[in-house]
């Protein structure tokens, strides 16, 4: 079995550092690059594209709402034609930094809350995509197990690949439940070991009550701001690897 191993990265802004981004480049195969809104900024991005050419980290972009207050994770009132042009204007940036680099977006996806936005409204994410798409053909979209978007980029012809995570708690619908609640998180690296093993051997993983739901994923995904990030994504490597499979860019395994 062939896995992604990802992770969102270049999350600090101006002097403030964001998470162990070099240590996690040695780990993972493809990163989510923020963008500028949610987090990130001219210079971070650079150093983060050329620290994913040197470890040949495939990258995509993170695209996030306008809220660096924030960090995109409170969700907003914003139109969602405004928010298609915002996520243009954040991958159009990544896309030229990589491409005066030497290297290539490969992939492009949304942060924080646009994900429980889109589900209240799939306008958000199909708006999103259809600039994507329309930006460059070849590019691919890693979503969330059961979020609208992979249904939509399929219908664009865009490759895709779901994604579950590594580090959060699911509700019994298969949506990540709420980070206010005191167990959104997983830290512990034998919960890791336990969901990550349990995904490998019938593509399942385990709410937070225990239900077992079966994912259409190839790609497990380590927030690099997650108290003990780095740890856990060496757990998932050991653990794919252990169990006969091979961690490699997602960009090997879209459909």
């Amino acid at each position: 079995m062939k896995i992604d191993l990802n992770s969102d990265l270049g999350e600090g802004f101006g002097r403030w550092k964001g998470g162990e981004d070099a240590e996690l480049m040695k780990i993972i195969s493809s990163a989510n690059v923020a963008c500028g809104f949610h987090a990130g900024d001219a210079v971070i991005m650079t150093r983060t594209v050329e620290l994913a050419k040197a470890n040949n980290v495939a990258i995509g972009a993170h695209v996030g709402l306008p809220d660096l207050l924030g960090f995109g994770r409170v969700a907003m009132d914003i139109n969602p034609r405004d928010m298609q042009k915002h996520a243009l204007y954040q991958l159009g940036a990544l896309a030229a930094i990589a491409k005066v680099a030497g290297y290539k977006v490969t992939h492009a996806n949304t942060h924080g809350a646009m994900g429980g936005m889109a589900k209240e409204n799939p306008e958000y994410i199909n708006l999103i995509l259809d600039v994507f798409n329309a930006f460059d053909k070849e590019l691919m979209f890693s979503g969330a197990v059961n979020s609208p978007g992979l249904d939509h980029a399929r219908k664009l012809g865009m490759r895709t690949v779901g994604k579950i995570f590594a580090d959060r708690n699911y509700d019994e619908d298969g949506t990540l439940i709420t980070r206010k609640h005191p167990k959104a998180l997983i830290t512990d690296l034998e919960e890791v070991q336990a969901r990550v093993s349990q995904f490998m051997h019938d593509s399942t993983i385990a709410t937070l009550s225990g239900k077992r739901i079966k994912v259409d994923a190839k790609s497990i995904l380590v927030h690099s701001d997650t108290p003990g990030a780095v740890a856990i994504a060496k757990m998932v490597r050991e653990t794919v690897e252990k169990g006969g499979g091979q961690i490699v860019p997602f960009t090997e395994l879209a459909d």
